[in-house]
């Protein structure tokens, strides 16, 4: 019997590498990209997989949490990992790429695809395809109107949300406990880890915040994103004690350690239920990634933070994926229906053709009536659509892949790097070992 087409809406990595991965089963794909037919603020170019932000796939170390994730899909034959080393450009331990070498490359090998049908044409009705075909939305977080109306018909508008703010994250094992303490305002427990500051500590901190350069706006953002959520550092710039009246206020905490209320006071809310990841309470910003690592590094008990995701302020469109989407990325309430790349909730372009990917994979499989592969939290990839599929934080957020959300190692070791490098080591193992138990290519 001849194989359904599976229908792949959204043309950018997520999509690409699907159908890729796809059609390396013999799978035939129907691939719809709106571009030239529409386009959005962000997108210039006629070819997919367009880079619209920056050029960089950020670090290839294996000792890195997105390096382990690329080497994982090198694994996997990705395309989107293919076409980053054929068009990399020097950028030290990163990987960076020519981006319109990228997208052509990408462009090109899946035009001469003979199993891969491309549509340039907008899809505005999910409910358009039939009940027994496969369709996954990889649409990106500028989808268009008339799909995330259709998206919202399936899902409900309370599962949908659009982001204007995300404070950092930082690991709960950097954190300097020495120089905090755990407690609630006003005794009503311990959920905050509080992070104090002298006044001379707070005066340093302060300055340098004023003082810090913010990141550029892009075209299809506008201060209007802004409203009702400001930034820790316009808040700063309104006059020196406003923010010991807002998210640094130490009114109702005394540091044990002194018996005192401190001056300042930064506090962290636990962002899992493992407690491996702390939200920084308020810390809304537009700073650029390196002057949040400067700046909030002077905050004592931070000075030695791991950064598991950075403050961002922009327009964003994603869903309230724990509520929807199963560890296969599929729609709990309409398993023919899945979702890849940045509307699940991961975020960056190496975490976007991850899950587009395994979305790849996962529906070969079904196709093929092979059993679908267990990649648990010891793999990146894995690790990434069991968080997306069931965070436990009441404030789902997009998340880059970092190693709070993986298997933490079951013994002791040294040193950051080279406890980084042997959970990265396990990683690889235990993809290679799926490979060869479900016989994937």
């Amino acid at each position: 019997m001849q194989q359904k087409k599976v229908n792949v809406i959204g043309g950018g990595l997520a999509g690409c590498e699907a159908a890729y991965q796809l059609s390396k089963y013999g799978i035939p794909v129907r691939l719809y990209e709106m571009k030239p037919q529409k386009m959005t603020p962000a997108h210039s170019r006629l070819e997919l997989a367009e880079l619209v932000c920056s050029n960089s796939l950020r670090s290839d170390r294996l000792s890195n949490a997105v390096g382990l994730l690329k080497q994982e899909m090198r694994k996997f034959d990705s395309l989107i990992m293919r076409a980053a080393d054929e068009t990399r450009v020097p950028a030290g331990g990163a990987l960076a790429v020519n981006r319109e070498d990228f997208s052509a490359y990408v462009t090109k090998e899946l035009e001469r695809n003979g199993l891969i049908e491309i549509v340039r044409e907008e899809v505005v009705d999910l409910t358009a395809f039939d009940a027994d075909e496969i369709v996954i939305v990889a649409a990106g977080p500028l989808a268009s109107a008339g799909l995330m109306n259709s998206v919202r018909t399936l899902t409900g508008d309370e599962c949908l949300h659009f982001f204007d703010a995300a404070a950092p994250i930082v690991s709960a094992r950097s954190i300097d406990m020495d120089k905090a303490f755990i407690a609630s305002r006003y005794d009503r427990g311990n959920d905050y880890v509080n992070c104090p500051m002298t006044r001379e500590e707070y005066d340093v901190f302060y300055h340098a915040l004023v003082g810090a350069e913010c990141a550029p706006l892009k075209g299809f953002e506008n201060q209007e994103v802004f409203e009702g959520c400001m930034p820790v550092e316009t808040m700063a710039g309104r006059g020196y004690e406003t923010l010991l009246f807002g998210p640094l206020k130490p009114k109702g905490l005394r540091d044990p350690k002194s018996d005192k209320r401190p001056y300042a006071v930064v506090q962290l809310r636990m962002e899992d239920a493992e407690g491996s990841m702390y939200n920084m309470v308020g810390f809304q910003t537009h700073l650029k990634f390196k002057e949040q690592q400067r700046v909030f590094g002077l905050i004592p008990a931070l000075a030695k933070a791991e950064f598991l995701r950075y403050g961002v302020m922009h327009r964003n469109t994603f869903l309230k994926s724990p509520d929807l989407l199963d560890k296969y990325y599929r729609l709990r309430n309409k398993p023919n229906i899945r979702f890849a790349g940045q509307i699940t909730g991961v975020e960056g372009y190496v975490e976007s053709a991850s899950s587009g990917l395994l979305c790849g994979q996962y529906v070969a499989c079904e196709c093929l009536g092979m059993p679908l592969p267990d990649f648990n939290d010891q793999t990146a990839i894995g690790a990434l659509a069991l968080h997306i599929s069931g965070s436990t934080s009441g404030n789902f957020q997009p998340m880059n892949i970092n190693y709070g959300i993986m298997r933490p190692l079951d013994h002791k070791v040294r040193g950051k790097e080279e406890r980084n490098l042997e959970i990265s080591m396990r990683a690889l193992t235990k993809v290679s070992e799926i490979i060869a138990q479900y016989h994937l290519k």
